[in-house]
């Protein structure tokens, strides 16, 4: 199915999908083209679940602008269908789409919990935080079957190695047990990402994702339960939610976080048609407005991955977001997330004493 941002040739929404169009992969010289006049666009996509049969289970990560080098993503692609995920284009790497491909065809990494045991048992490991997530999230729908990422935690507290989360779901709460003792002795640390407060955006922006009192309330619980527990707004989409900041952080701290950060849309590859037509099909009378804003402050195009700015932006816009951040923050007494301490990495145990089972 070829992506096209005219009206004529999009294909129709569909319920509960962050996108109903499979853009070209760069990486394939074929591509199947539906025809709308003879084959309609189908109105529910089911999930499919495929194994991942990777030997290896942490990622790297040597990029100046993210403060961390290893990342473990149980999944890949994501339930979720952020329409604005950045992480789409990885689906090209295994032959899908950036598009509906990534939303729909979720790869699976059973062994997952057995290879990240492997990892810390290597004597040339140094306990370091590893942060779960990076190109999906570790607690979309498809963790409520396959709980690959509760059995990684519980494999993160028989070694002691610290771990962060970034998730926008629930769904974690189900695991405050383990994340309590992991709290004890400082070898935690989540993050909520919060993009709105309004559910009706979320229902087209983030349409499999739990809704924004449910992300506060999660923030809640985790705090509660003595778990350091942060706000991620992310991404900040100019003219669709940036006016939101201040409530956002507001709505955050009033439920107990400790740390915000924020990080700017980006649109690489494909996400830049992706998005294109999601605000054709829901903002048009925005739309110019929101692009306008966009490549004002990536340089006077939709995307710029230069390091420097690819997190925040750069120019009058840019700096305008980033005060207003800030101002917020410190008014509802949150600190910046690169402020934060780091976790503890000295209670590491080697052999993994008083493990529990898988």
């Amino acid at each position: 199915m070829l992506c096209s941002n005219s009206p004529s040739n999009r294909p129709a929404a569909i319920r509960g999908r962050g996108t109903s169009a499979n853009p070209v992969n760069r990486f394939e010289p074929l591509h199947f083209v539906q025809d709308e006049e003879y084959e309609p666009h189908q109105q529910k996509v089911k999930t499919r679940f495929l194994k991942d049969d990777s030997e290896t289970i942490l990622g790297t990560n040597n990029s100046p602008d993210i403060p961390f080098s290893y990342t473990l993503n149980p999944y890949r692609g994501c339930e979720h269908g952020c329409m604005y995920c950045y992480a789409r284009p990885t689906h090209e790497y295994l032959g899908f789409s950036a598009g509906l491909d990534f939303e729909s065809v979720i790869m699976v990494k059973e062994k997952a919990p057995q290879l990240l045991r492997k990892t810390f048992l290597k004597k040339s490991w140094q306990p370091q935080t590893i942060v779960m997530s990076g190109v999906t999230d570790p607690y979309q729908p498809a963790e409520r079957h396959f709980e690959l990422t509760r059995n990684c935690l519980k494999v993160f507290l028989a070694f002691r190695n610290p771990v962060s989360i970034i998730t926008k779901n629930h769904l974690i709460t189900r695991d405050l047990d383990l994340l309590a003792e992991l709290a004890k002795e400082r070898l935690v640390r989540v993050n909520i990402s919060l993009t709105t407060l309004d559910p009706r955006l979320t229902d087209t922006l983030e349409p499999r994702t739990s809704r924004p009192q449910r992300r506060l309330e999660a923030i809640r619980r985790l705090t509660d339960a003595g778990i350091e527990t942060g706000v991620m707004t992310a991404p900040v989409i100019p003219g669709i939610n940036d006016h939101e900041i201040p409530a956002l952080l507001e709505a955050a701290a009033e439920a107990g976080a400790t740390h915000a950060g924020y990080v700017m849309l980006r649109l690489p590859w494909a996400v830049k048609d992706i998005f294109t037509d999601w605000l054709e099909q829901h903002y048009p009378d925005r739309s110019k407005k929101v692009l306008n804003r966009i490549t004002d402050i990536r340089g006077g195009a939709l995307y710029n991955a230069d390091f420097a700015n690819r997190m925040k932006g750069s120019g009058p816009f840019a700096d305008q977001i980033r005060n207003l951040f800030t101002v917020s923050a410190q008014r509802y007494r949150l600190n910046l997330r690169r402020h934060s301490e780091p976790l503890n990495t000295k209670a590491f145990l080697r052999a993994g004493q008083q493990e529990l089972g898988l």
